[in-house]
């Protein structure tokens, strides 16, 4: 008998955390010991189309306009109700939102295990915002980091070592291989790039909505870089509310011929075929970074800042580059380096994409996962084992008994 794990997303809006939560998703369910659910708090976004794509239709949406008013509450015994008369077993979340949200209406309904989420390091959140996460994770079983950076910092913060597992981001390298049938000319016209094969691209996939993500600082190393190699140009894709601003500082450092601002990226294997090296420049407030991945597995060289997880995904000097936060001239220097020794860079790429495939692949992001749930499990069967020597109501006798006799049937295949 297989267990029923919910998946609880902010929204389906593009971004890092919501592609991991759509992809643990398809996951869990293609392994087959897991019937999987999905809900979100706001049911918007274009990754919804994906998620509907694996089979996820009946979503459930639980909108909140603010923590503190009557709709919350009314929500949250919606979502309780909701995972009681589903059977949920396992709630898992995704971010600060869900955290907050799902912990509590998770508890509310007694689902027998909670499992939260931290997929950032500092920058995000006001005191008072992060008290309220810290008291989420004290109604979770298990809080998820995806780098030993965020975990680090968790424990710094307070939350019981024994507490946090870090689970590294999972990536699908085909998602990203060069296609069989892949015609330069074609890829260019597609991104609204030059029809010229003399340009040599550095490509930069933005979040264009946060303005802890330093893209001030990749324009500027694009500066440098142009003065050295003329004929180098720069790739921003991404969207968001920065975009605008992101062009008036292109224009303003004299960059409005070479760099190229082409939106969201449905085609990330085409995009990165063009690529001869990547750049990722937050400032602060990083975890592990999906980009990074992505660049890596398509075999393209990293050039990156020293923020959160980043230097537990490249190794230095071998797939590729770490330099200080806004340090925008080291960052140039790298990217000239690379671009001026092709043969290593491709070597680079090569490295990089060996070390996805090895060490942040989605087999092994289940199986990690799936380790996570069978030890929640079985610490969850100890403690009912006690609640049940207790002689509860009958109810909950009732309850705890199916619980068991699932997560006991779910443990055995």
């Amino acid at each position: 008998m297989r267990l029923n794990v919910l998946q609880l997303m902010c929204s389906f809006h593009q971004g890092g955390s919501e592609r991991q939560a759509i992809q643990l998703a398809r996951l869990l369910k293609e392994s087959g010991r897991y019937n999987v659910h999905l809900a979100a708090i706001n049911g918007e976004g274009v990754l919804r189309t994906d998620a509907e794509a694996l089979g996820f239709r009946d979503i459930p949406e639980f909108p909140l306009t603010s923590f503190y008013n009557l709709n919350y509450a009314r929500q949250l015994r919606r979502f309780a109700r909701f995972l009681r008369e589903r059977e949920i077993a396992i709630v898992q979340s995704s971010d600060f939102y869900t955290n907050i949200f799902g912990m509590m209406g998770a508890a509310l309904a007694r689902v027998p295990v909670r499992i939260a989420a931290k997929r950032e390091t500092t920058g995000w959140r006001n005191g008072p915002q992060r008290f309220v996460e810290r008291c989420s994770y004290r109604l979770a079983h298990a809080v998820v980091a995806n780098a030993e950076a965020v975990r680090s910092m968790l424990i710094n913060q307070g939350v019981p070592a024994n507490k946090i597992i870090t689970i590294y981001n999972g990536l699908d390298a085909k998602r990203v291989e060069t296609p069989v049938n892949f015609n330069r000319d074609d890829a260019l016209q597609i991104f609204g790039l030059p029809l010229s094969n003399e340009y040599r691209y550095v490509t930069m996939v933005a979040n264009l909505r946060s303005p802890l993500k330093n893209y001030p600082m990749f324009l500027r190393a694009a500066r440098v870089v142009r003065a050295v190699i003329p004929e180098a140009r720069f790739v921003i894709a991404g969207e968001g509310k920065l975009l605008e601003p992101m062009r008036a500082l292109a224009a303003e450092l004299g960059l409005s011929e070479q760099a190229f601002f082409i939106g969201r990226c449905q085609r990330i294997a085409e995009l990165l075929a063009l690529t001869e090296v990547c750049a990722f420049s937050p400032s602060y407030g990083e975890g592990f970074s999906n980009s990074i991945l992505e660049y890596m597995a398509a075999a393209r060289p990293v050039v990156a800042t020293d923020v959160g997880g980043a230097r537990e995904a490249i190794i230095e000097g071998e797939t590729g580059y770490i330099v200080q936060p806004d340090d925008y001239v080291a960052m140039a220097e790298r990217i000239i380096s690379l671009l001026r020794d092709p043969e290593r860079s491709r070597a680079m790429g090569e490295m990089g994409r060996r070390r996805v495939l090895e060490n942040f692949s989605c087999e092994a992001q289940l199986e990690r996962t799936h380790e996570l749930y069978e030890r929640t499990l079985a610490r969850a069967l100890s403690q009912l084992s006690k609640a049940l020597s207790r002689a509860p109501q009958q109810n909950a006798i009732e309850r705890a008994m199916k619980f068991r006799s699932r997560a006991e049937g779910m443990r055995r295949r």
